[in-house]
């Protein structure tokens, strides 16, 4: 059984509660139908329920294993509004503006997972990542701990000899344009949790750069050699080491040569890119040129898990988003 499969088994066992409100898509109807038809959770959807069961209907997705509410009901959105109203007062927003915006499906299903109702959240394949996320943003908001929510890819590589069986996540490869030493050490941190949560074995986390132990110097390596030592400031017994390049974290010769005594060269399973052009371009070669799988990009550092798609998107990757935030929301 891979990996991704792996996932799929884990969220059966929790029976998770997943909010899917993107339903004027195909897409999200063909996949709530098999994440309730294979029981990987929970399934809640939000729209109208006649109109979601004859687009269902249409486009041959049974969905009658889904709860679905809707924002038109006063009896589950006037509680919501309110507390939309609360959150978000200080802000400027007013009641009458709570109660307008609370109809929107996304900041509808963003107060479900707020209050409780619901373990995780799923949408972004009609929507931008700025419009999607922005509701999560405002609402749910960075874990403890943490100022910034970051993203991530699980790379799953044909060569077991990488990472951990093959699995690895690269980090930030979505989000964070030019993070500072201050949102590396959030990204790290966010990372090394996020694979104890979908891996369960120890993190090795390389803070990747061009340099490696002081092979070079500039104000991109002292960027991240600060970043490493706040990291270990926040969580001593996570191993972490950088600035190193990508083959000394990977490759266990070259590590050996280029870091030796490094508790995690050659053999990190949690790469840190040091901004969003190395990541993004990072994470299509280990795809497209290794020949990896990327599941992703996937949200973290968030209070709950919310997560984003891509808008090019399949079911099959709504269904393994949502069995991910199930395993999250733990």
């Amino acid at each position: 059984m891979g990996f991704a499969e792996q996932l799929l088994e884990r969220a059966k066992k929790l029976n998770r509660r997943v909010v899917l409100p993107e339903t004027e898509d195909e897409r999200t109807l063909h996949a709530a139908a098999r994440l309730a038809q294979e029981k990987i959770c929970q399934v809640v959807l939000v729209g109208v329920p006649d109109q979601i069961r004859a687009d269902a209907a249409k486009c041959g997705a049974d969905v009658s294993g889904c709860e679905i509410l809707s924002p038109l009901d006063e009896k589950v959105s006037a509680p919501l509004a309110e507390k939309l109203y609360q959150y978000r007062k200080e802000k400027g927003l007013t009641q009458d503006q709570a109660g307008q915006l609370i109809k929107d499906y996304l900041y509808f299903a963003t107060l479900l997972l707020k209050e409780g109702r619901v373990d995780g959240y799923v949408a972004g394949a009609t929507h931008t990542t700025g419009d999607n996320l922005r509701p999560s943003l405002q609402i749910i908001k960075a874990a403890p701990g943490l100022k910034t929510v970051s993203s991530f890819f699980v790379m799953i590589h044909p060569n077991p000899k990488f990472g951990d069986n093959g699995v690895m996540i690269y980090s930030d490869c979505g989000m964070v344009e030019m993070p500072t030493a201050e949102q590396l050490c959030d990204i790290a941190l966010a990372s090394a949790r996020s694979w104890k949560q979908l891996v369960g074995t120890e993190p090795r986390v390389a803070l990747l750069s061009y340099s490696t132990k002081g092979s070079a110097k500039s104000a991109d390596t002292e960027k991240v050699l600060q970043a490493l030592a706040l990291i270990k400031l926040a969580d001593s017994k996570l191993l972490v080491d950088g600035e190193m390049q990508f083959d000394a974290a990977v490759i266990p010769s070259i590590g050996e040569r280029k870091a030796k005594g490094s508790p995690v060269a050659g053999k990190a399973n949690v790469l840190i890119f040091p901004d969003l052009d190395a990541g993004n371009i990072g994470y299509k070669i280990t795809e497209r040129l290794g020949g990896a799988q990327a599941l992703g990009p996937l949200v973290q550092g968030m209070a709950k898990p919310a997560h984003d798609l891509s808008r090019g998107c399949t079911a099959d990757d709504i269904v393994k988003v949502a069995a991910i935030a199930a395993i999250m929301s733990v």
